[in-house]
């Protein structure tokens, strides 16, 4: 919401959307801000509540959160989740777009309902899977004349070649895991992490004088056709898309206030599909990975080694990770999973060293994610040397998040209940951002990012 001199500037330019321009004779008392309230009707005061849907199009569930944000947090109003067919979903990938709509429209409903009527049509929704590519860089330049004032054109120049750079590395790791190397790949979302002049970080560039210019850019990247099905399920939905951000990015950000701003953290998110891990160091995201084996996977495997349905075997999952079995019942399916769960342990080892680049890695690992509740995935955490394989200058923390632990994001109906909860949450911390986010540094990416068509 804009602040009160803001209003009285937008008054005096003309810049009203309806085209009126009132002089300064119409008796408004701008000293007291309660003015605009004055004479308006509920449904006027209602319409213009900071409202939004925050949607997980996740494997096995679709879930929904209705949120209303408020300077610099949002208050969770309902939450709603429905469970996704097999045939759906694949690895954090829609495959059914029709059958995607209806579950997400049941969580819509549910969320409504519990939000006791209340709709938000401006959604935010996050998009998953491998082939979703998250990358950082920093470009610099060597300016010819440190005395001179740094200008927009200069911020533009540099923000275009990082973004430039971003593109050409994603389109050439999606040709490289696909074999095909026309795929057209559009922009989910980026971010700029940081400004330095001659070293100094600074939060607004322009009117600075310096020899060294370097800014580090953040951005997502995703398969045209991956994109174009999320916005047709919001078109399905009749909500009006505000952005899509890829998970990863968006569970770093949320999260990344629980981490240190020098140490930062390493996030995990197990999936129903997918794992994705995301690492934040020195107080910016770096880098995400994708790997395509979530909780589905669990469930499968306990499926075929004892050649039951698959919904029986989601429930002896729960059992097991819920601590109700105990014994030879216990025993044996700690050790039908002890293979995938090795898998699932070779593939975090391996992605994070590809994200470390030999430098050293944060002391702290965050786990999120319905299939976070298997035991199992905690315990091979736990007892991995990470001092010994990987670039770790101490034995990593390793913590479970619960709701509870995101600030930003406040539920005093206590309607989030478990750490599959916490995807959504970061989704709707994104609203809180694009709400408040208007800086130099965002417009000027703004402009680079329309400029490219991207």
């Amino acid at each position: 919401m804009k602040n009160l001199l803001q209003r009285l500037f937008d008054r005096l330019r003309g810049s009203n959307a309806d085209g009126y321009y009132p002089d300064l004779d119409h008796g408004y008392d701008y000293e007291d801000d309660e003015y605009e309230n004055e004479n308006e009707n509920p449904e006027d005061i209602d319409s213009q509540r900071q409202l939004f849907t925050a949607l997980d199009i996740g494997t096995a569930f679709a879930k929904a959160m209705i949120v209303e944000v408020r300077g610099d947090h949002a208050e969770v109003l309902g939450v709603g989740r429905h469970p996704q067919s097999y045939a759906h979903m694949s690895d954090g990938i829609v495959t059914d777009i029709p059958g995607v709509i209806a579950n997400c429209n049941e969580a819509l409903l549910k969320a409504e309902q519990a939000a006791g009527g209340v709709i938000a049509p401006s959604a935010v929704i996050g998009i998953a899977g491998e082939l979703v590519k998250g990358s950082s860089t920093t470009v610099s330049k060597q300016r010819a004349q440190p005395t001179k004032q740094i200008t927009a054109e200069e911020l533009e120049s540099l923000i275009t070649a990082a973004q430039e750079r971003l593109l050409k590395m994603a389109k050439e790791r999606i040709a490289a895991e696909t074999g095909y190397g026309n795929i057209d790949v559009r922009l989910t979302n980026a971010a700029v992490i940081s400004v330095r002049i001659d070293g100094q970080l600074v939060t607004n560039p322009i009117g600075f004088r310096g020899r060294h210019f370097a800014l580090t850019l953040f951005s997502a990247f995703a398969p045209l056709t991956q994109l174009g099905a999320i916005e047709t399920v919001a078109q399905g939905l009749d909500l009006t898309l505000v952005t899509i951000v890829a998970e990863p990015y968006a569970l770093a950000r949320c999260l990344s206030s629980n981490a240190s701003a020098d140490s930062g953290a390493i996030f995990i998110d197990v999936g129903g599909g997918t794992t994705d891990i995301a690492l934040v160091r020195q107080g910016g995201i770096e880098e995400t990975r994708v790997f395509a084996l979530g909780g589905r996977a669990f469930t499968r495997r306990i499926a075929t080694s004892k050649g039951i349905p698959i919904k029986e075997a989601e429930r002896l999952k729960i059992n097991y990770s819920t601590g109700e079995l105990s014994g030879s019942a216990q025993d044996e399916i700690q050790s039908i999973l002890a293979p995938e769960c090795q898998t699932w342990m070779d593939s975090v080892e391996l992605l994070i060293e590809e994200l470390s680049k030999g430098e050293l890695l944060p002391p702290a690992i965050y786990i999120v994610g319905g299939g976070s509740a298997l035991i199992d995935l905690h315990q091979r955490l736990e007892a991995f040397p990470w001092t010994e394989r990987l670039p770790f200058s101490r034995q990593p923390i390793i913590r479970a998040v619960q709701p509870e632990m995101v600030g930003s994001i406040l539920d005093t109906e206590g309607q989030l209940v478990s750490g599959q909860d916490i995807t959504p949450m970061a989704l709707a911390y994104q609203a809180v951002e694009l709400n408040n986010d208007n800086n130099v540094l965002e417009r000027a990416l703004d402009r680079v990012i329309n400029a490219m068509h991207i």
